[in-house]
């Protein structure tokens, strides 16, 4: 099967997880096609005559129609449509339309616990995964524990400000992840063979508390940064003031409940199974991106 004019197609190349692929693919030999919205174009300037960039919207039924012709595989990763977490039913809706295009295989980006049906995030998540799966089509599905990324997205202000860091998860544990290994686990499920009908769980390679990943804070950034437990609502008004929609912040706290339980307290060893080496610490990704927290 071809890979290399454009039969790959990655959605959400602007974004975080899908400019990982995006790259990674192209870092490969591959020139995947990238479906980008209009107002978008001026952030993919980076994949200019390296990818097929084709401009459209995925609520839009003609663009994705355009979008996947001649497609074989898809990366499918939405932003957050319409206040939804996981963009549900517009992933389910790419879903349907790579179906009618005759697209082979998906490889989805979802998240752990995505078959816990008390939690919105799997409930969104578990919804797609399903659809995905009665497509018919051939799929992989990627369920990260968390992201490294995600200390940049929650910490990093109040690191600067105060060296400490704010949220409800106790002394629950666990295990994230470089979204750089996300994206290379899914390169490999969309360039190579036996990942069909494989669940990854995608975690680092140690599981610790918030106390923990401050510590590891501490050591790369060379200043003391202290975790601080926080009630729930407290949280909950402080992303309701950043402007968080309410079913995110419902998902967000849902989630840490969980962590503070202990139920995402888990190390897989799948990347290193499918990447045939470990996957990146948070140390080393801290020390990677320590001016982001200075």
């Amino acid at each position: 099967m071809s890979t290399n004019n454009g039969h790959i197609l990655v959605l959400g190349a602007t974004g975080l997880n899908g400019g990982v692929v995006a790259r990674q693919l192209i870092t490969e030999g591959l020139k995947p096609r990238l479906l980008i919205r209009a107002a978008s174009r001026s952030k993919a300037a980076e994949f200019e005559d390296q990818a097929v960039i084709v401009e459209g919207d995925l609520e839009d039924e003609a663009s994705l129609e355009k979008a996947f012709r001649g497609i074989e595989k898809l990366y499918l990763v939405s932003a957050n449509y319409n206040g939804s977490v996981a963009g549900r039913f517009i992933e389910e809706r790419a879903i349907d339309a790579a179906k009618m295009a005759g697209v082979v295989h998906v490889v989805k980006l979802s998240t752990f616990k995505a078959d816990d049906t008390e939690l919105l995030l799997g409930q969104w998540h578990g919804s797609t995964e399903k659809h995905l799966i009665e497509s018919g089509m051939d799929w992989t599905m990627l369920r990260p524990v968390g992201f490294h990324t995600n200390a940049l997205l929650m910490w990093a202000a109040s690191i600067k400000a105060n060296a400490a860091f704010y949220q409800p998860t106790g002394d629950g544990r666990w295990a994230s992840i470089d979204p750089v290994d996300i994206g290379a686990v899914a390169v490999k499920a969309l360039t190579s063979a036996d990942h069909t009908s494989k669940i990854y769980t995608l975690t680092g390679p140690d599981s610790t508390n918030a106390a923990g990943y401050a510590a590891k804070l501490s050591a790369v950034l060379g200043k003391s940064i202290t975790f601080i437990d926080i009630p729930p609502e407290t949280m909950r008004a402080g992303m309701a003031a950043f402007g968080f929609p309410k079913d995110q912040v419902d998902a967000a706290l849902q989630v840490m409940a969980s962590v503070k339980a202990n139920e995402w307290d888990i190390v897989s060893s799948d990347v290193q199974i499918v990447l045939g080496r470990a996957a990146i610490s948070f140390e080393d990704w801290a020390t990677r991106n320590a001016a982001s927290f200075l």
